[in-house]
């Protein structure tokens, strides 16, 4: 069982990429999934989350990133607009159960499968 995440590099502020997360070894199509990202010297933090309910993001993110997956490719995608160099870091997808309720997504713990990481570096 594996999360893949890919789609990471250098763009300049004010620009976009795109994350994805693709599984592996079993489906997540049932699943709630996230992205958390961990900035250098920093913890691991919660970016947003999509359940069977809908989505929900940390506010230093609404307005400017969009969580949505493709359940017949097995893949949730993370859309990250107007980036600001503050959100530079290295993001992680994660599964958690298909039950999760919105007051516990933004804990890791909730979650039973993690991907490697994709370095997102926001600079001029």
């Amino acid at each position: 069982v594996q999360l893949q995440a890919s789609g990471g590099g250098l763009v300049q502020p004010g620009g976009s990429l795109r994350l994805s997360c693709v599984a592996s070894g079993r489906t997540f199509r049932n699943n709630a999934m996230s992205w958390f990202r961990q900035a250098p010297g920093k913890e691991r933090e919660f970016v947003a989350v999509i359940r069977r309910s809908g989505s929900s993001y940390a506010e230093s993110v609404k307005g400017r990133f969009t969580i949505s997956r493709d359940n017949a490719k097995d893949t949730v995608y993370l859309q990250m607009n107007s980036l600001k160099p503050e959100d530079t870091a290295v993001y992680y997808c994660a599964a958690g159960p298909p039950g999760l309720i919105l007051s516990s997504a933004w804990r890791q713990n909730s979650y039973d499968y993690w991907g490697q990481g994709t370095q997102v570096t926001v600079s001029s």
